[in-house]
C-alpha cells in the first residue's frame, strides 16, 4: 500500500517512517509536518491507499483533516492523547495508536489493514458473488457481470447488461470492496470493469454495454493510473 505520514511531532515521524521501510507491504510517498500541505497532495494523487495521521496539529488537526477528505482512504491514528479515541472510530479509521508506538503495535495495526481494509488482490477474478437488495428481494449478482458504476450524491448505481442496482454506498467503500485486477476508477464518479473497455480517447473511454458503446468521462488525474494499468503497445 501507498501510504503517507502526517504528524508535526518530527520525533514520531522519523520512527514511523522507519517502522514502514521495514515493512515489505507498505511504499512511503512522503512525510508532512503540515497537515494542509498533505491534503494537497492527497488531493492530486489517487494512488495513496493509507495514511498514518496525528490528530493535535496546527491550522488543520486530523479530524478536520479527515473531514475534508470527499473518499477518505484506510487511516491509523497516532496520537499521544487516549481521549480521542471513541471519537476517531465515529470517522471508520482501521486503528488508533498511542504514541510512542511500538514496531509490534504498529505491524498489528498494518496486518489489520491489510486484512480487513486495503483492496483485493489483483489475482482475484471478479468471479465473487454478492446479493444485492432490489425492492423486497435480494438479487445474487456476479461482480464481473458489473459494467460499471456511477456516483449519486449518497448513492451508487452498479450496472449491467441487464439491469441497474442503485445502493447507500460511498464510492471508496465499494472501491475497496472489488477485486483491483477486474475494475479500476476513472473518475471520481466512475469505476469501471477493465475487460468491457473498447477504446480509449483523451478525456473518455467506451465501454461494450449491452451490445452497444458507453461512453465514460475519464478524470485527467485517473488517466495516467489507468493507461499503466492495462497492457498498451504502442509505436
Amino acid at each position: 500500500m501507498n501510504c503517507i505520514i502526517v504528524d508535526d511531532d518530527k520525533l514520531s515521524c522519523k520512527i514511523l517512517e522507519g517502522y514502514v521501510s521495514k515493512s515489505a507491504s507498505l511504499n512511503l510517498i512522503g512525510s508532512y509536518s503540515d497537515s494542509v500541505e498533505a491534503r494537497n497532495v492527497f488531493t492530486k494523487r489517487h494512488d495513496i491507499e493509507l495514511i498514518i495521521l496525528d490528530i493535535e496539529m496546527p491550522e488543520m488537526n486530523g479530524f478536520d483533516f479527515i473531514g475534508s477528505l470527499d473518499f477518505p482512504p484506510n487511516i491509523i491514528i497516532v496520537s499521544s492523547a487516549e481521549e480521542y479515541a471513541i471519537k476517531a472510530f465515529d470517522f471508520n479509521v482501521v486503528d488508533y495508536l498511542l504514541k510512542p508506538v511500538s514496531y509490534g503495535r504498529f505491524c498489528k495495526a498494518i496486518d489489520k489493514t491489510i486484512k480487513y481494509f486495503s483492496r483485493r488482490e489483483v489475482t482475484n477474478t471478479g468471479d465473487e458473488e454478492i446479493f444485492i437488495k432490489k425492492g423486497s428481494s435480494l438479487v445474487k449478482l456476479k461482480l464481473s457481470d458489473i459494467i460499471y458504476i456511477e456516483a449519486l450524491e449518497n448513492y451508487i448505481t452498479l450496472n449491467t447488461n441487464d439491469d441497474k442496482f442503485t445502493i447507500h454506498f460511498t464510492m471508496k467503500a465499494i472501491e475497496n470492496q472489488l477485486p483491483s485486477g477486474v475494475f479500476i476508477r476513472v473518475h471520481r464518479s466512475f469505476i469501471i470493469n477493465k475487460s468491457m473497455i473498447q477504446t480509449i480517447k483523451e478525456n473518455t473511454l467506451d465501454l461494450n454495454f449491452g451490445g452497444s458503446l458507453k461512453s465514460i468521462p475519464v478524470g485527467k488525474s485517473f488517466r495516467n493510473s489507468l493507461l499503466n494499468d492495462i497492457n498498451v503497445m504502442a509505436r
